[in-house]
């Protein structure tokens, strides 16, 4: 496995955790949901971005 498989591994695997975990907090609701919600949801769009800027760049230098 090369270095940008496992950076895409992982960026993806943090987006599908952050996801959860976040699906999970809305379905409890409470304080804690009030207070990090937010912060969830940020987190798997920047590990999203992540994910799909080192996927295109892989993509984008195996055509060079």
């Amino acid at each position: 496995m090369t270095l940008v498989t496992a950076l895409i591994l992982t960026a993806l695997a943090a987006t599908v955790i952050s996801f959860g975990w976040g699906i999970g907090s809305m379905a409890h609701g409470g304080t804690y949901d009030d207070k990090h919600s937010e912060q969830l949801m940020s987190a798997r769009v920047i590990f999203q971005a992540i994910a799909i800027v080192v996927l295109l760049a892989a993509v984008y230098f195996s055509m060079a």
